[in-house]
């Protein structure tokens, strides 16, 4: 009988060695999955002897008073209270053990967010569905007038590479929640420059717009101030640059949508 329990040990230890090398930030459940770096305290229920804070070290484990090293990367919160629960119990210390284990501060599992936000850097997956909406509300959202609405989301699935464009707007629309990508350990959400046109000639305010959903031109011009008294609307020619990088130069309507890198020139009226 010993040795088969020798045996079963060695199996249960051997899976969880393995949950630890492929642990992800989240569980199938959404419940945070601990790994290296993170600290922890650890309370037994009438045994404050056993009260610990520490910190799992670069190898997923901990020491732990009684049982000595226990193997935590990689598992659920839950599934580390149940592990140090039977190993009290299979040891004889206690009968019936209630483990809790709080995460004080999260470290293994986290996402870097990069380009025009308020605030960049990293930023800890609290919870194991932490979504794309709400890590940039940690992060303070896009930088408004300067931020694109097309974020990126790069990042690695099941081994292999992951890229998603996500238009943000479109997750809070009725349709759109799916766009909103539950994110993994060593995710980078990366948010670009705002698409920017281009204005000069006889206009009131020349110079750089930013480039608004959907902006057409007759908009684009009452941004600038309008035309001035010397400017024309027959006299109006956008630049534009087509897919192999060469430069069209078109006379549009007023209602026409206008595309990230126009160039619109107001001529001078001759009359």
């Amino acid at each position: 009988m010993k040795w088969m329990q020798v045996l079963m040990r060695w199996m249960m230890a051997s899976l969880f060695m393995v949950a630890s090398l492929g642990a992800q930030a989240s569980s199938p459940t959404g419940e945070y999955v601990l790994g290296a770096g993170d600290q922890i305290r650890i309370t037994v229920f009438q045994s404050p002897d056993l009260l610990l804070e520490t910190r799992v070290n670069a190898a997923g484990s901990i020491s732990y008073p009684l049982i000595g090293s226990v193997q935590l990367g990689g598992l659920t919160v839950s599934q580390a209270e149940q592990k140090i629960a039977n190993a009290l119990r299979e040891g004889n210390f206690l009968k019936q053990p209630q483990v809790s284990i709080l995460v004080l501060a999260v470290k293994s599992n986290q996402v870097s967010v990069l380009g025009y936000v308020n605030r960049p850097g990293r930023y800890p997956l609290e919870a194991g569905t932490s979504k794309v909406s709400e890590v940039l509300a940690q992060a303070g959202g896009i930088l408004p007038g300067s931020g694109s609405e097309m974020i990126v989301v790069t990042g690695t699935r099941d081994g292999k590479p992951f890229r998603k464009e996500i238009d943000f707007p479109l997750i809070f629309s009725a349709a759109g929640g799916g766009n909103d990508v539950v994110l993994q350990n060593g995710d980078a959400i990366f948010v670009d420059r705002a698409p920017q046109i281009y204005m000069y000639g006889e206009v009131q305010r020349p110079g750089t717009q930013i480039l608004l959903r959907d902006t057409t031109l007759l908009q684009a011009l009452a941004t600038g101030g309008g035309l001035t008294l010397r400017g024309t609307e027959r006299g109006i020619r956008v630049h534009r640059r087509d897919a192999s990088g060469q430069v069209k130069v078109i006379q549009p309507e007023m209602n026409d949508k206008l595309q990230p890198g126009d160039v619109i020139y107001v001529r001078e009226s001759l009359f």
